[in-house]
């Protein structure tokens, strides 16, 4: 599956942005979406599973990011409210044929190319 990433831009602290990851046939694969900081290695930001029942985030945006899909549309959707400048980073799409989704990388089977997220402080 190819994945496609959008909605990257630069916002000042406080704002919000919403990230959309577009791909034929997502239905059937869980998903997530991690980032990568200059200088840092690429960290599991949100998870969700085949029917969008179960969702995890990364201890870092609980109660700020929502992660959730629509699988008519074959997209998933990243909601980042409350943006801090420690949020900047390159965010990537995944996709996994796991049945259970994981917060590892590695779990994950296919990536899409990366949007840029800026937060000015």
């Amino acid at each position: 599956v190819q994945l496609q990433a959008s909605g990257g831009g630069l916002v000042q602290a406080g704002g919000s942005l919403r990230l959309s990851c577009a791909g034929s046939g997502l239905s059937v694969y869980g998903l997530g979406w991690f980032r990568q900081a200059p200088g840092k290695e690429r960290g599991f930001v949100a998870s969700i599973n085949r029917s969008g029942s179960t969702t995890n985030y990364a201890d870092s945006v609980k109660g700020r990011f929502t992660i959730s899909r629509d699988n008519a549309k074959n997209t998933l959707t990243l909601q980042m409210d409350n943006l801090k400048p420690e949020d900047t980073a390159v965010y990537y799409c995944a996709a996994t044929t796991r049945p259970i989704v994981s917060n590892w990388r590695t779990s994950f089977d296919y990536w899409g190319q990366g949007t840029q997220v800026t937060v000015s402080s």
